[in-house]
């Protein structure tokens, strides 16, 4: 039976075998959610899915794409966005 704490659903559990030849249990925090598209609720492509301590040390280039509204809309919505401020 594991530790108290570690009885929690928001724990993964990962086997990982040693050297003795016994199977062992690892636990991990699972890791966030992807981003999403503030516009249409889809999930961003080129966006890490990490933690906050392994996305500081990431370059800013390895966070989000190069392009406008980059990590905040969808490229599908980006462009519709652009669309519509020049037909303005």
């Amino acid at each position: 039976m594991p530790a108290p704490r570690l009885r929690s659903r928001s724990l993964r559990k990962i086997f990982r075998k040693v050297p003795g030849g016994r199977t062992n249990v690892h636990f991990k925090k699972r890791k966030p959610e992807s981003a999403v598209c503030g516009s249409c609720g889809d999930v961003l492509k080129g966006t890490p899915r990490e933690f906050p301590f392994r996305m500081r040390g990431m370059a800013k280039t390895k966070k989000r794409p190069e392009r406008p509204y980059g990590g905040v809309l969808c490229s599908r919505c980006m462009r519709q966005e652009i669309i519509k401020k020049v037909r303005q």
